[in-house]
């Protein structure tokens, strides 16, 4: 029933997406309609809990509130408009008409990353879960976000993996919008994937309606398309000698592919592999910022004013879903508000919408500012450090990106010359984007800015696609066109091919049984609030699938999200080898998990636990004890 409760949840948020998107964009086509009807409605599903969530705290009376809300929106959507809204054209006088190019674009992709989220996310295989390549080390981390968030009902959240540290800087709404689904009673891996099958939705059209948009080509926008989401560079000649081993490892060995092969230095990842199915945040992140961008080319270029309401609606959240999404966005419309003060310099009802656009989403903005990002850079190790050229790790500077991006970025500044002046424009917040990621790192690992430059390269795509199709309609036989498109297509694309067949066969397991049965009763028969003691281990699973906070987790996740986890980590040895009722006391510790990690990595005094512990689970392997709290 959790399920049809959880579909029927998110069919009424769809619904009023829809609403939004006819009032709205009333001269949407049918290709806009579907992706804004998804990202309106991912935008309503994220927001809405989340605020009911303030005063109720993130609880099921909470999510309905928040149903009857995006109910009434939907029932809203049924009202007629005013007999000539339908008879309204857009500004350019065309006829939105079926395009059969965004669906052959976006459809395959589509279907591909939902098979490849159904098996990389808690797939149920030999008694245990298990996982793909990209989501071993993130979807542990993200499952104890989501189950945490259901569990405890605490709004804002609490921070799950270390005792002592909030939530601050963390985008914990791209995790509440799978919790909501568990307080229906949805299964865990069903609550994580159905909202991001819409996401993925709103990933797809709106980076395709975005390149339309700036194109005006449908051929050109499937160029770019493709480029960018199945684009890679050069590192394939890596595996092209040596034998047939040496390629045939691309499918066997753990991360060594054609886009993520650290030993030759190849960073640049397939978006698809190694961004959208393991990252959480940059999946909603490209969710909301794609259409808004879609949204802002027709906004700052074409003039289309009205659209204002609508671009403040899809970046009100934005700062809470993905950081990086929120500020790409700023500095895009930076450029942009830049190129229309200089064409209307003191004409305030031109600038109006900008100011209008500008002033709403600053006033949603800063108090998310101050309240949730601007704490976490004054804490730990924080973020913000000067780091020049991204990851690259010995390479010279231009060799670094050709053999890793490719043909885009050898015709990028070719591409440039030949745009127009306003795709010129664009491209030149996303040269922005570049400045600030090659010289500033905004988190411990520099790697992370690739969630920055991937806009950068997005914009860059579009841009070499605009010069490909105007080049090869110069050649006269159709014949050599369609030789030299295939070629290009290749050389653009094969290592990313790669990729993505190494990333449907991959297979790794999360969780045993045994792991599974023990995080089961955790979670049946333990405090929501209880605070386990166990090992810092990648895979933990009354963290996981428990949603039990912890001692210290990981320090893989702790470290490169600027936390200083080192007096927790000490604590956990001290306290799983040589126990004492004082030091539980002093962390609060009301339950300990002793697992085979526990048993592998530490000398547990398994005896004293025995002694002055309530045992209330020992099974496959797992034993979970109480800690009897004494009286004062």
């Amino acid at each position: 029933m959790g399920i049809l409760f959880s579909i029927a949840y998110m069919a009424v948020f769809l619904a009023a997406g829809f609403s939004l998107t006819r009032w709205l964009l009333p001269t949407s086509g049918a290709e806009e309609k579907l992706v804004f009807t998804a990202t309106f409605g991912l935008v309503l599903l994220i927001a809405l809990p989340a605020l009911f969530a303030l005063a109720l705290g993130f609880t099921l009376p909470a999510a309905l509130l928040a149903l009857v809300a995006a109910g009434a929106l939907a029932v809203a959507g049924l009202w007629p408009r005013h007999a000539s809204s339908d008879k309204v054209l857009p500004p350019d006088g065309s006829v939105r008409t079926i395009v059969p190019a965004f669906w052959a674009c976006v459809v395959p992709l589509f279907l591909l990353s939902v098979w490849l989220l159904h098996t990389h996310t808690l797939y149920y295989k030999d008694g245990g879960y298990w996982c793909g390549q990209s989501t071993y080390g993130d979807l542990p981390m993200h499952l104890s976000f989501i189950k945490s968030i259901a569990e405890q009902g605490l709004f804002p959240p609490e921070f799950p993996m270390l005792a002592g540290q909030t939530l601050y800087g963390y985008p914990f709404l791209c995790e509440s919008v799978s919790s909501v689904f568990l307080l229906l009673g949805a299964p865990l891996k069903f609550a994580c994937l159905l909202p991001q099958v819409v996401a993925l939705a709103a990933v797809f059209g709106g980076g395709w309606l975005l390149a339309k948009n700036l194109l005006q080509s449908s051929v050109k926008a499937s160029l770019a398309y493709v480029l960018f989401f199945l684009g890679s560079g050069f590192g394939f000649a890596y595996f092209l000698e040596g034998g047939v081993e040496n390629f045939t490892r691309i499918f066997t060995a753990y991360y060594e592919t054609p886009t993520n092969y650290v030993e030759e230095n190849i960073r640049w990842v397939n978006p698809i592999a190694d961004l959208l199915i393991p990252q959480r945040a940059t999946l909603f992140g490209w969710a909301l910022l794609f259409p808004c961008l879609a949204l802002l080319a027709r906004f700052a270029l074409n003039e289309e004013r009205r659209l204002w309401p609508a671009l403040v609606l899809l970046a009100a959240s934005m700062p809470l879903v993905q950081t990086h999404s929120a500020l790409a966005l700023v500095l895009i419309c930076g450029v942009l508000f830049v190129r229309a003060l200089a064409l209307y310099r003191t004409d305030l009802h031109a600038l109006r919408p900008w100011l209008l656009f500008a002033g709403a989403t600053g006033v949603i903005w800063l108090p998310l500012m101050l309240t949730q990002i601007l704490p976490h850079t004054q804490e730990g190790s924080g973020f913000l450090r000067w780091h020049f050229n991204w990851s690259n790790e010995g390479d010279n500077y231009f060799w670094f990106y050709i053999k890793n991006i490719g043909l885009v970025y050898i015709l990028l500044l070719p591409a440039f010359l030949w745009a127009g002046k306003k795709l010129r424009w664009v491209y030149g917040g996303g040269l922005l984007i570049l400045l600030l990621s090659e010289f500033v790192e905004f988190q411990p690992n520099n790697y992370d800015n690739n969630k920055l430059l991937f806009i950068w390269h997005l914009l860059g795509c579009i841009l070499v696609a605009n010069l490909i199709v105007d080049l090869l309609k110069k050649v006269d036989k159709k014949s050599v066109q369609a030789v030299l498109a295939v070629m290009l297509v290749f050389t653009g694309t094969f290592g990313s091919l790669l990729t993505l067949g190494r990333e449907a066969v991959s297979q790794y397991q999360h969780f045993d049984a045994n792991a599974i049965a023990a995080a089961e009763y955790a979670e049946e028969n333990t405090d929501p609030m209880g605070r386990f003691l166990c090992g810092t281990q990648l895979l933990n699973p009354v963290l996981s699938l428990a949603g039990r906070p912890i001692l210290c987790a990981s320090g893989t996740w702790l470290y490169y999200h600027g936390m200083d986890y080192s007096v927790q980590e000490a604590a956990v040895r001290q306290l799983l080898e040589a126990p004492s009722e004082e030091g539980l006391a002093q962390w609060g510790i009301d339950y300990v998990m002793v697992g085979p990690s526990e048993r592998a990595d530490y000398a547990v005094d398994e005896s004293w636990f025995a002694a002055h512990c309530t045992l209330l689970y020992d099974q496959g392997g797992y034993s979970i004890y109480q800690v009897t709290q004494t009286a004062e």
